[in-house]
């Protein structure tokens, strides 16, 4: 991972996630199960610690969203990675119908609880379900998806929900939590990851050097996609970080008066590309990466 962002200039923690974190707390005893959207492309990295810390204890379903923009043989891995804890782990696109998937998924995770309803003669009883996640993860997509009307506020931003909202869908109520991050990343990993798929606002970024380590990244990892992509020579993808930023503007034509490279337009794009897989199905990282690092 490029060192070009320097994770202690990008917290984002409004007050709004903190009163999330002591909603949850006050909330999680009255539900049955969790459910957890992660981003299929980053799975550890949006896979919040403090979520994690409050839900303890309850049956949980991890739910890889988006998982139609990461590499599907990596998010299989994923799945494994975390069924093999003895979690439920299903991969979804919310923008799809999920809801049959996940129902299954949650009486599946449910099983114990509903055999005791049984057993006393409980029944129409809702499943009380919490929602969580880190925003931009897609949750309010998710609960139209799951309910297959729009009954949540959905946009490709973070930080849309502000407050919890109750959905009923049949015999489950849903309680949609606010994406809420973490107070302080002790991983400049973390953080970077974060913010390439936007779930950290860009207007409190430095898009150009966001950018700049995005392409460090993607030349890491599947050099030849940046390569055709951008139209980039094996020197140019040799280039230092501002300088490949500047090729990838230039091969684009994104120049300003003087032949000067228009960086900041540069960097638009190559974020927007990124996020609408214009450069293919990619996933950041993999379990194998965070079992080596003791992580997930």
């Amino acid at each position: 991972m490029s060192e070009n962002i320097n994770h202690r200039n990008i917290q984002w923690f409004p007050g709004h996630m903190a009163r999330t974190l002591r909603l949850m707390e006050q909330e999680v005893r009255r539900v049955d199960v969790v459910l957890i959207l992660l981003d299929a492309r980053i799975p550890r990295s949006s896979l919040n610690p403090e979520i994690e810390r409050i839900t303890r204890g309850k049956p949980h379903l991890y739910l890889l969203n988006k998982s139609d923009l990461a590499d599907p043989d990596v998010t299989a891995r994923w799945v494994r990675h975390f069924t093999r804890g003895g979690d439920g782990c299903i991969a979804i696109n919310s923008k799809n119908r999920a809801g049959a998937n996940v129902r299954r998924a949650i009486d599946g995770a449910l099983v114990e609880l509903l055999a005791r309803r049984a057993e006393k003669g409980i029944s129409g009883a809702k499943i009380r379900v919490m929602l969580a996640g880190i925003p931009n993860v897609g949750k309010s997509t998710f609960i139209n998806s799951f309910a297959g009307s729009a009954r949540a506020k959905a946009e490709d931003r973070p930080g849309v929900t502000r407050g919890k909202q109750w959905v009923t869908v049949g015999g489950y109520d849903l309680l949609d939590m606010p994406g809420v991050l973490w107070k302080k990343f002790d991983s400049l990993d973390i953080a970077s990851n974060l913010a390439f798929i936007g779930a950290i606002r860009d207007d409190v970024l430095d898009l150009e050097t966001l950018a700049m380590s995005l392409a460090d990244e993607l030349r890491r990892i599947h050099p030849d996609r940046l390569a055709a992509r951008c139209r980039l020579t094996d020197e140019e993808l040799a280039l230092e970080p501002y300088e490949l930023l500047e090729a990838i503007g230039r091969r684009r034509g994104m120049l300003m008066s003087g032949g000067v490279v228009d960086t900041e337009r540069a960097a638009r794009v190559l974020l927007d590309e990124f996020r609408g897989a214009k450069f293919g199905r990619i996933s950041l990282e993999t379990p194998e990466e965070s079992h080596d690092e003791g992580t997930v």
